[in-house]
């Protein structure tokens, strides 16, 4: 049985950082694109990130440039969304998707990705 499960959200101030992590069982996660959304209350899910199969690509949302990056360890089977710089609109519900052998094109609107996690929830208040 396949599964990817996100941790690593919680309540932090403005300016503060969080590290996500996407853990995955049932498969080699290096063989897949790893792709972070999120989902405000109210909002539509909108994509955050992705990192490619094979670590050759990494993309980016541009309202989280330069705060946010997206790594993997293989070993840990895990992929991380390190968060600095927090915001109030970065509040959401964080979900990890994964696709195999897949460059990230797209990656927001265009693929069904083949697993999905529970998500995680981000509170960014004072």
């Amino acid at each position: 049985q396949v599964q990817l499960v996100e941790s690593g959200g919680g309540l932090v101030q403005p300016g503060g950082s969080l590290r996500l992590s996407c853990e995955a069982s049932g498969v080699i996660l290096a063989y897949y694109a790893v792709s972070w959304f999120r989902q405000a209350p109210g909002k539509e899910r909108e994509g955050v990130s992705c990192l490619s199969y094979s670590d050759t690509t990494t993309v980016y949302a541009d309202s989280v440039k330069g705060r946010f990056t997206i790594s993997r360890d293989n070993a840990k089977n895990t992929v991380y969304l390190q968060m600095n710089s927090l915001k109030p609109g970065d509040t959401a519900v964080y979900y990890c998707a994964a696709e195999p052998y897949y460059h990230c094109s797209g990656y927001a609107q265009d693929v069904k990705y083949d697993y999905w996690g529970q998500g995680t929830r981000v509170s960014v208040s004072s």
